[in-house]
């Protein structure tokens, strides 16, 4: 019975998510934050090429300032991140509950579900005062699950050869 426990890691993953979703975007602004606390107009010469556009709007320091497009990166590293995480402890609750399933089959799985979630967190969000859903968010959220599926799988393999080889040895 122990072992469901284990289902504690992703359900209490998604509630966080759930509660940084349904958050207004002025209440997760840092904007305010790195301007006041950090000097980065040192970093503008060094980005002030960079131009691109997403969900129609220009990311680049003339459109949003320093503090707006550095904080465009850390809010997007936060949705890989986020995600990264979520799909380890879909693995691990998976792994740890589910007999006699292969690795590959349970990865398969968690990447499933966490994008199953992904995508209803961008729902959610739609909800939201002042947040859009947006399914350049979903990529960046499968593209986080997906890495960490294939760190997990690559780690076990590392983990089983090397038995093997001490086995063999």
């Amino acid at each position: 019975m122990k072992k469901w426990l284990y289902w504690l890691l992703p359900l209490g993953w998604m509630g966080v998510i759930f509660y940084s979703s349904a958050q207004p975007y002025q209440q997760q602004d840092i904007k305010p934050f790195l301007g006041g606390t950090f000097d980065l107009s040192f970093l503008i010469p060094y980005v002030d090429g960079i131009s691109f556009v997403y969900h129609q709007e220009v990311v680049s320091v003339g459109a949003l300032g320093i503090e707006g497009f550095i904080e465009f990166f850390i809010r997007k590293g936060a949705h890989f991140t986020v995600f990264f995480l979520l799909a380890i402890f879909f693995f691990l609750a998976c792994q740890k509950t589910v007999q006699k399933r292969s690795p590959q089959l349970i990865a398969c799985f968690a990447f499933f579900c966490t994008i199953v979630y992904a995508m209803f967190d961008e729902w959610h969000q739609s909800w939201t005062p002042n947040r859009t859903p947006y399914v350049g968010d979903i990529l960046i959220d499968s593209i986080g699950a997906g890495f960490a599926i294939f760190c997990l799988l690559i780690w076990i393999k590392k983990k089983h050869g090397n038995r093997r080889q001490r086995l063999i040895v």
